[in-house]
């Protein structure tokens, strides 16, 4: 009898129901398995509990996302400048009015432009929402069997409360956890969840289990967001919401907050610095101005700290990174690497951690037999993935003759004939149309010249026992033909049906009286017994999964559920051992990432044998390293897991609590972590990781939104290729950064020297700068960014994460080679300025400081593409892109000098045939200094 609850009596949710007995969980959730609640009850449950439903918690609005772009301290620096021209130019406009070839304000529209342009660029990257918990939500069913007040009843998912009695059938989906009081050869998949590959078999529990079992384990409980693969069952709900095993997973995505990647760390403090150092030389300037000159140079200070304050901040930086790290994903599409989050493209290059799931992505997610056992001896297979191609090889590693083994035939045939999946190829791939264990039989079979297609005609099945979970086997009954050559492999020839069975070495053994070796018969001895379970347990210890198969002839087909007393007197033939086995790609990855300083783990829900075996054949550990699982994990504080992460490559039976677990300790230790997942219970260590890769393949939605990268091949060897790409990012990133923010020092300095010379007028307008952080800065950089990878990319450390972008002398370089391009333009400055004077067009000097400073440029990108290397000994045609934007460049630079319409809108004066070649001049100094620097630094590493 179920009773109506005052609210403090209702049942907690909260507890360790694995371990309690089917009969203690009901009597403790107050309800019946035949009667199931009452309505009265489901209501008063609903109203304390709540809807089984996935909660989420309020994320930023897009609105929220567009406005946090302008919190850039730059773009607040430029924000500040465009508001301060404009005043000065409204100031300008009420004196003096417009003349005709004036356009007011286009300084102020041009910044605010490039302010706005920014922002969305900034906006766009991040305003994808978080769809994860949205994927979430969708694994509950929405409609579910229930038995309410007696009767049999369909409700919705949400609608559910602890104490409902939930009825299961073959294909439904999971939309609560349970525990189950009663199971019909029920098999759940719990793969979404625990990373297991196969179905787990289902049973109502007399006795509870451990309080410390792993979700794995908990074979007597049932979980939202799970399948039910085949039988029925009847559950009684246990938990729902948000305190299902799916909503723990919820609260841990909602817990992870998203950190800045290295890159955005980096221009973060670059623009502290640029900024900083551009408020300093203002300051400088502006007070040494009026020292110098007095008050009634204010104006003319203020316009000059205008220009330099525009000068400083590289505009063009935001759109050509975004550019870059596009171009970026576009190569690693090409290497099956799909990315959802543009900047994880250079964060890849900082990885030193990778920590792997095992099943499809270290491994082929496809089992494969890699041993079998006969009485008359072991025998190696080889061949990859479903393909029927292979050799068996003996003790002696040589190819065998499969004639000369009676008892192997038996047992191919065995396979292939108690066997209900289908082998079949399309488009040259092979798959596995049934259970993916059958399946492999057929693929030996296959390798030794068995096809099922021709089995199945002259040995028709005629009779068959089912496999249950109960039974741990499977027997078909084959009628055969007297004197068929395929019956060579067996002694007596004469009986009209043979039956073969295949299921547990231990349970197929027990009915086993004799065994076959060759084509003889001979009594199973006690000693003969203690050899194969022998042979069962060291396959287990090598991580496979055995199977075993034997037969016997009959004379008349069985009558149905006569198992028990046919199943007896089997014929032993042998074992056979399985596993789903390594990608051929990865070991050479995992050798590559040894090389580049990386580190590769194992992290996985499947056995601790068979992820150390996986483990120990790929090189990712070696013969005696510590193996952690979940259960000794769960003992450990984070402090002590924090140690031992330094020492541990394989973990396995963990929870999604010990991934992310895991993933902090790596992330503690100052590691940068790539995590790998497929399952819902990894998105919350997607989330957290550095670098959060799910699988394209086999991956769940809800691990897909919570990554950072799809791969769309679910290979380990994909997640290394794209490493290598975000340390070519990475380094081209720095290529263009040294290259534009060297221009742009040399740019403020020039500006800020102008009135300590006593020049009158500002060298460059805002327009005209803004046009070279633009254009001539722009293109060369977007050229830069596709240069090709270093020949050593891969065979070096990864990069510190936390380094500055000023590291490894990138500073020093922008420093001196900014004064260098200042001390190469002050000096055209100096005299131009005394020309102009004397020639009519006192302007005509700042044209000409322009025009070098942004062909000067020119040969600065030329010359930047390498630090060590000569412009002459680079094949120019390995970025064809760098010279086209050269050409371009310097072709539109000449057009503002000699297109009437652009040479009025930027305030230039016409330059005479002397006074270009004088600017083409100046220009070159840059690239032969650049050059020469390269030159002397070789010379002295030679005397090294």
């Amino acid at each position: 009898m179920t009773r109506t609850y005052s609210s403090h009596s209702l049942p907690q949710q909260q507890q360790a129901w694995h371990t309690y007995s089917s009969q203690t969980t009901l009597d403790l959730l107050e309800t019946s398995s035949d009667t199931g609640l009452t309505s009265e009850s489901v209501s008063e449950r609903q109203q304390h509990y709540g809807l089984n439903e996935i909660e989420e918690t309020a994320g930023r609005s897009n609105w929220d996302i567009f406005l946090d772009q302008f919190k850039n301290v730059m773009l607040i620096m430029l924000i500040v400048v465009a508001i301060i021209s404009g005043v000065l130019d409204l100031v300008a406009l009420q004196q003096n009015g417009i003349d005709k070839t004036g356009v007011p304000f286009k300084d102020t529209i041009a910044i605010f432009a490039i302010v706005i342009l920014n922002g969305l660029l900034g906006y766009l990257q991040e305003v994808r929402a978080e769809k994860a918990l949205a994927a979430l939500k969708r694994l509950s069913s929405p409609q579910v069997q229930v038995i309410r007040d007696g009767k049999r009843l369909e409700v919705q998912a949400p609608s559910l409360v602890p104490g409902d009695i939930i009825l299961l059938e073959a294909g439904d989906q999971l939309c609560a956890d349970g525990q189950i009081i009663e199971a019909a050869n029920l098999q759940i998949r719990e793969s979404a969840l625990t990373g297991e590959a196969h179905a787990v078999d289902k049973h109502c529990s007399t006795f509870g289990l451990e309080e410390e079992a792993s979700i794995g384990d908990r074979n007597n409980m049932v979980f939202t967001g799970t399948e039910v693969i085949q039988g029925r069952g009847k559950v009684v709900v246990t938990n729902t919401g948000m305190t299902t095993e799916l909503g723990k997973i919820a609260q841990m995505l909602q817990s992870v907050e998203t950190e800045p990647t290295p890159l955005q760390k980096r221009m973060t403090d670059l623009g502290n610095v640029l900024v900083t150092g551009s408020m300093i030389l203002v300051g400088l300037v502006v007070v040494g101005g009026v020292i110098r000159s007095g008050w009634g140079m204010l104006q003319s200070l203020v316009e000059i700290s205008l220009s330099m304050a525009v000068a400083v901040v590289p505009e063009g930086l935001p759109a050509v990174i975004t550019v870059t790290l596009a171009l970026g994903t576009q190569r690693m599409v090409k290497r099956h690497a799909l990315i959802r989050k543009l900047p994880a493209v250079e964060t890849l290059g900082s990885v030193n951690v990778i920590c792997s799931d095992k099943t499809g992505t270290l491994t082929q997610n496809k089992m494969v037999i890699q041993e079998v056992e006969t009485p008359q001896g072991n025998f190696r297979v080889t061949g990859n993935g479903y393909e029927p191609l292979g050799d068996f090889l003996g003790t002696d590693h040589q190819q065998v003759d499969l004639n000369q083994y009676g008892e192997l035939q038996g047992l191919l045939l065995a396979g292939v004939l108690c066997n209900n999946a289908h082998l079949s190829q399309e488009d040259g791939d092979w798959s596995i149309l049934g259970d993916p264990t059958e399946g492999a039989l057929l693929v030996l079979a296959g390798k030794a010249g068995l096809e099922q297609d021709n089995l199945e005609s002259p040995l028709p099945r005629v009779g068959e026992f089912p496999f249950s979970s109960e039974r741990k086997r499977m027997s078909i009954i084959a009628q055969t033909t007297p004197g068929d050559r395929l019956l060579n492999w067996q002694p007596e020839q004469n009986t009209p049906y043979l039956m073969f069975s295949k299921g547990s070495p231990e349970l197929i053994l027990e009915r086993c009286q004799s065994y076959q070796e060759q084509t003889q018969i001979y009594p199973l001895t006690s000693e003969k017994r203690r050899e194969i379970l022998e042979g069962n347990n060291g396959m287990a210890k090598r991580a496979l999964r055995v199977l075993s198969l034997a037969y016997k002839p009959l004379d008349h087909i069985p009558e149905a559920k006569t198992e028990d007393i046919y199943e007896q007197d089997l014929i032993w033939l042998g074992l056979v051992g399985m596993m789903d086995a390594p990608r051929p790609e990865v070991r050479a990855a995992v050798i590559k990432c040894r090389a580049a300083g990386i580190r590769p783990i194992v992290i996985t829900g499947d056995h601790q044998l068979t992820a150390q075996a996986i483990a120990q054949q790929l090189g990712i550990s070696q013969q005696g390293d510590k193996v952690l699982t979940g259960r000794e994990l769960e003992r450990l504080s984070q402090t002590e897991l924090e140690q031992e992460v330094e020492s541990v490559s394989v973990y396995a039976r963990v929870s999604p609590e010990h991934k992310l677990r895991i993933v902090r300790a790596l992330q503690k230790q100052g590691k940068f972590v790539a995590m790998t997942g497929d399952g819902v219970n990894d998105a919350p260590a997607l989330k957290q990781a550095d670098i959060g890769i799910a699988m394209g393949i086999t991956g769940t939605d809800v691990s897909k939104e919570a990554s950072d990268m799809v791969l769309l091949d679910d290979n380990f060897a994909t997640i290394v290729a794209a490493t290598e790409e975000g340390r070519v990012v990475y380094t081209n990133i720095r290529h263009f950064i040294k290259y534009i923010l060297g221009s742009n020092i040399g740019e403020v300095i020039t500006i800020a020297a102008a009135p300590i010379m006593g020049l009158s007028g500002v060298p460059l307008s805002p327009l005209q700068i803004l046009w070279m952080n633009l254009v001539t800065d722009g293109l060369p950089a977007l050229a830069l960014a596709v240069e090709p990878a270093a020949p050593n990319i891969m065979s070096r450390p990864p990069f510190s994460p936390t380094e500055s972008i000023f590291a490894r002398g990138l500073g020093f370089y922008i420093v001196r080679i900014g004064i260098i391009f200042a001390i190469i333009t002050i000096s055209l400055m100096s005299w131009s300025f005394n020309d102009a004077q004397k020639s009519g067009h006192p302007d005509s000097w700042k044209t000409m400081v322009f025009t070098t400073l942004c062909i000067a440029q020119m040969g600065h990108a030329i010359a930047a593409r390498s630090s060590t290397r000569l412009a002459i000994e680079m094949n120019p045609l390995s970025n064809p892109y760098l010279w086209g934007a050269v050409i371009v460049t310097t072709i539109l630079q000449l057009m503002l000098v000699y297109v009437e319409p652009l040479r009025n809108f930027f305030d230039m004066e016409i330059l005479t045939g002397q006074q270009l070649v004088i600017c083409l001049f100046f220009s070159s100094l840059m690239f032969v200094w650049i050059e020469l620097e390269k030159l002397i630094i070789r010379f002295f590493r030679r005397g090294q």
